[in-house]
């Protein structure tokens, strides 16, 4: 009797191949809404949220996990300040101003919001990434 040649192993996936299909995917701009309306949007939520008048998990869908964890933090942080003042929640009054975008990469864009309030004028640093056919900040500051 002849033996049989034994079955060649099967190729194993590996974790990278699918981190890969799971992950985030990249979308190109011209398959992207106009991203002027989220970065207003954005803004006056990131606002809402520091004085306390809106739950950051209304903006989660929005942000990437860093920006999103770092914006939970300074919220929690603003919470804790007006604690210790004895100081309530109020709704702040802004008026969003000039928006200054430009577009390094296909699919990305970085943005400078300036807004005016009754006490200062703050920008407000959004970088902005096509994912998965829609916007998502992936980066934000508060000045």
């Amino acid at each position: 009797m002849v033996p049989t040649p034994a079955p060649a192993p099967r190729p194993i996936p590996t974790s990278v191949a699918v981190d890969d299909f799971l992950a985030p995917q990249r979308t190109s701009a011209a398959d992207l809404p106009d991203p002027e309306p989220l970065l207003r949007n954005l803004t006056r939520g990131v606002l809402e949220v520091l004085a306390g008048v809106r739950e950051v998990d209304q903006l989660a869908r929005w942000f990437t996990e860093e920006p999103f964890r770092a914006l939970v933090t300074r919220a929690n942080l603003a919470t804790r300040a007006r604690s210790a003042r004895g100081v309530p929640a109020a709704r702040p009054v802004h008026v969003i101003g000039t928006i200054l975008q430009s577009s390094p990469l296909d699919g990305v864009v970085e943005a400078v919001v300036i807004v005016s309030g009754p006490a200062r004028t703050r920008a407000v640093a959004i970088r902005l990434e096509g994912m998965d056919h829609r916007w998502r900040a992936t980066s934000l500051a508060l000045l």
